[in-house]
């Protein structure tokens, strides 16, 4: 597959097979995905495999601690203005409709929402840390280091979903990985060979046209 079909064919998968991922496929990624670019080659990420047996228990473990929490780090803006606002609930909406779920029915969203916390059912996952020393322009590499993940994951015939909902759970998160003090959660990814017939993988995002972002000088 070449870089344009991965970047075409990826999605945020939210519902998986019940069909095992190796380490080895999952190590050969990351060690791929690693050549993202870095500024001054700092390499901020720090990844943790979750699969089979610690899949399992971790998921037992965050099943037992449902606790509230403090996010690591506020996801949206507090105060979100349109274009970007009417994008994000334009996402929501569409992923409900193609669910059937109505937008007064506030227990069936709640409990979908609930899904990022078990990865939708994907067999395998990692959580992407970052030294709480470093600023934006790590984040950022953080950012091409993902996304190096998920097309390659794509070639590989598997599918991802990046979760950034895990930065609500930093401490039940950190009470069973037990990372150094110094690393903050950036999010999570679940990774697996997606439900072609799940409804909510159907789901596309629209993107804005490139004369409403883009300006050629």
């Amino acid at each position: 597959m070449d870089v344009s079909k991965a970047i075409a064919s990826r999605r945020s998968v939210r519902n998986f097979l019940d069909a095992p991922v190796s380490n080895e496929i999952i190590g050969k990624l990351l060690s791929q995905a690693c050549r993202a670019p870095s500024g001054g080659n700092i390499q901020p990420w720090r990844v943790f495999i979750l699969n089979g047996s610690s899949m399992t228990n971790f998921l037992r473990h965050i099943e037992e601690h449902s606790e509230p929490e403090s996010p690591e780090y506020a996801i949206y803006p507090p105060s979100l203005k349109d274009p970007y606002r009417s994008s994000r609930y334009k996402c929501g909406e569409d992923m409900y409709a193609l669910l059937d779920i109505a937008r007064e029915d506030k227990v069936a969203r709640y409990a979908h929402l609930d899904r990022n916390f078990i990865f939708f059912d994907a067999p395998a996952a990692i959580f992407i840390y970052v030294d709480r020393i470093m600023g934006p322009p790590q984040w950022s590499d953080l950012g091409m280091f993902l996304q190096n993940f998920m097309l390659l994951a794509k070639q590989e015939g598997l599918d991802t979903c990046a979760q950034e909902s895990w930065a609500s759970r930093p401490f039940t998160v950190a009470s069973y990985i037990n990372p150094p003090p110094e690393l903050m959660l950036f999010c999570g990814c679940a990774i697996g060979y997606g439900n072609e017939e799940a409804r909510v993988n159907q789901l596309v995002t629209e993107r804005e046209p490139l004369e409403n972002w883009a300006t050629f000088l």
